[in-house]
């Protein structure tokens, strides 16, 4: 990949806008602007970009005016918005004209037509991972003890549910212990799919999220943080099981830490999906 010289991040919350900012800086990028969702991004954000933005969840046209003046020509979407936002949405016009091309609205098609709006304006999105390439999970057991061969059973059979739930975009992860799927993430997210998954599951439950089969690297990838295994370890999940080189982790040394602390397994399968753990 070429470093383009202008980088433009549209930020949602959590750290993953700022490490990226960071990593981008690191690769050689001299400019770094941001545009900013009130009640969603990092305030911190601040300090990791040159200018930032602030505007509403909804106003596309203030998003592309902002990169077409700051003459951005690559950018990347990094961070979730939370699902209470997108109910609370209050579209300008532009994101109006767009929503009513959509025969329906989920992460893969609300964000392709932004992409197709971006693009109108000369600026390329770039894949999510771009420059957190070494923040990709790697192939076998990255933290936590072997699984039994009751686990290993149980991320089989998660895997293909949650491939199938993917294909679908109702989401992207389920939870599962000793044959039975528990919890099904869906417009809630992954952290409270774990949750409502861990709370039936007791103890000792299996995670498995995973990308859609033919994921769109420039948006909705499938990410893990360090929110994401304290809300495993306070339901006392055993197993993280993600696909390896299409998962980010973010703050890897943190996650293996608290994971390691907390007795959670965290294990990448190979792209094939048939890799045996």
């Amino acid at each position: 990949m070429n470093i383009p010289d202008v980088l433009g991040i549209i930020a949602g919350n959590g750290i993953y806008p700022r490490l990226l900012a960071d990593s981008a800086r690191k690769t050689g990028v001299r400019k770094i602007i941001a545009a900013a969702f009130t009640d969603e991004t990092d305030p911190a954000l601040t300090q990791n970009v040159d200018l930032i933005e602030w505007m509403r969840v909804g106003q596309l046209g203030r998003l592309l005016k902002f990169f077409r003046e700051q003459n951005v020509h690559h950018a990347i979407m990094a961070g979730q918005i939370a699902p209470k936002n997108l109910f609370d949405l209050r579209p300008d016009w532009k994101a109006l004209l767009v929503l009513a091309k959509l025969k329906q609205r989920n992460a893969e098609t609300i964000f392709a037509a932004i992409a197709d709006e971006l693009a109108k304006v000369a600026v390329d999105l770039l894949p999510a991972t771009s420059f957190l390439e070494d923040c990709l999970a790697s192939a076998g057991l990255i933290a936590g003890p072997k699984l039994s061969s009751r686990e290993e059973e149980d991320v089989a059979l998660g895997w293909k549910i949650a491939t199938e739930i993917a294909r679908f975009d109702i989401g992207q992860t389920v939870i599962v212990k000793n044959g039975t799927v528990l919890a099904v993430e869906a417009f809630e997210g992954t952290n409270d799919a774990i949750k409502r998954g861990g709370a039936l599951a007791r103890k000792g439950a299996v995670m498995i999220k995973v990308p859609k089969p033919n994921q769109d690297m420039r948006f909705d990838v499938p990410v893990i943080g360090v929110e994401t295994i304290r809300v495993a370890a306070e339901v006392k999940l055993r197993v993280i099981a993600v696909e390896a080189e299409r998962t980010l982790l973010l703050e890897r040394d943190a996650i293996i830490d608290l994971a390691n602390r907390s007795n959670i397994s965290i294990v990448a399968r190979c792209c094939n999906r048939q890799a045996k753990i």
